[in-house]
Formats: structure tokens, sequence, C-alpha cells
């Protein structure tokens, strides 16, 4: 990866990227795991076995068998209702990330493309569409979610599928994770740039991941000069 390189458009992970709620999902799945298995998540099953995993790989760790499709739907709806509740609850912190507003105004005033990939299932995306107007920046046909289809991080796939939406190959683009599970995606995906974001995890951590390109605090830490504004793109 040349350092003077420049990508042609930017895919965001949501959760703990966009909105840091991160401590929100543990809360939610430490409160829930403990009605599905008498005990909570312990943070190394969090790091291991949660972050940018689908519903239902969770639930598969935490009964220790593949659940059927029925119980999915039931745990999924019941984890994620918890979890809602507690951003309503905390109107104060149902904010996006330092200095995401202006990045994404950047972006769309420079005619960036750019999109989401999430783990989140579609109630969830659709909450946070509304709760952000997320429409004032993305085209939200565009995000990728966790349809029941798509295999979860640290599988490829949610990658590969936000770049083909963005009509652009994976190594033109540039991806902002704070999950290992999602820049383990991003890599396998061959994403040219993985920027990741100090929402949870610390620099220290990081800086050994050899996929990491770049390390920001927040969205006003982002070079812009890496990406080509729209002055550039024409030919």
């Amino acid at each position: 990866m040349s350092e003077n390189k420049k990508y042609k458009g930017i895919i965001f992970d949501f959760n703990g990227t966009l909105f840091w709620d991160s401590k929100k999902h543990l809360e939610a799945w430490r409160e829930y795991s403990k009605k599905l298995r008498g005990h909570a998540f312990t943070d190394e099953e969090m790091q291991k076995y949660m972050f940018g995993r689908t519903n239902e790989d969770i639930i598969k760790y935490l009964i220790g068998k593949q659940p059927d499709k029925e119980l999915v739907l039931k745990c999924q709806t019941e984890k994620e209702a918890i979890y809602r509740d507690m951003c309503a609850k905390d109107p104060e912190n149902f904010k996006l990330a330092k200095g995401a507003e202006e990045f994404l105004d950047y972006l769309c005033e420079n005619e960036i493309p750019h999109t989401i990939a999430t783990m989140s299932e579609e109630v969830n995306v659709k909450f946070f569409i509304k709760g952000f107007s997320l429409d004032r920046w993305f085209d939200v046909s565009k995000i990728v979610f966790d349809d029941g289809k798509i295999k979860g991080k640290p599988e490829p796939d949610i990658y590969l599928k936000a770049a083909q939406n963005l009509g652009l190959k994976p190594e033109d683009c540039i991806v902002v994770e704070d999950a290992v599970s999602g820049i383990e995606s991003a890599h396998r995906a061959g994403i040219g740039k993985i920027v990741a974001i100090e929402s949870m995890e610390t620099r220290e951590l990081y800086s050994t991941i050899p996929a990491v390109d770049n390390i920001i605090s927040d969205f006003d830490n982002f070079n812009r000069n890496w990406l080509e504004a729209s002055k550039e793109l024409v030919k």
C-alpha cells in the first residue's frame, strides 16, 4: 500500500465507529446472555465471539449448538429491544462520533462514494437511519447489513458487497473499523486501506495488527488527503 495513493471511496462500519455504542451492546449482551445461559458474557468472550459477528453466530456460541431460524429471530429480537431501550434512555449519548457529521458533509460535498457495512440487522439499521437522519448523507439502498444471508465478520463478504454497491474495487476503498473481526474482514476482502478508530480498543492493540494502516482517535483526525475529491475524479 503506497502512502501517496488516494482512494476513491470509503466504507464505514457503524457500531463503535460512526456511533460509539459498544458499551451499550456489551451491556445488552451481558444482560441477555445471563437469561440465555445463566451467566453473563466475559470480556474475553465479547472480544472473541461477539464483536462483528452475526446474531446467529453469537447465539450459537451461547447455547453451544446451531440454533434454528425461529430461535435466532426470537433471541435477536429480545436482545436488540434491550439495546434500543438503552439508547432511548440515554439521549445525551445518542449522537454520532466526534467529527463524523462534518466529515460526512465533506464526503457529500466532494461527491466521494461512501456507505455503511454493519452486522446490525434491519430493525436496528432503520432505528439508526431515523434516529441520526442518516439519509442526509447516505443512499440507504447501498447500506449493507445483516439480512440473514450474509456471512458475519471476519468473513470478507460484507465489505466485498459494500464495495460492489459503490461500484468500486475493494482495493480502491478505505474502511474505517473498530472491531478486530471487522479489520480481518476488510483485510480478507482486499480493501486498500484500513483505518482503525479508537472507540473502545487502545492504539497499542491496533498497532500490533499488521492489516491496520492508520489509527485515528476520532473523525477530526481523519486525513482527507487519503481520498480523491470530486475535482480529482473528473478526467
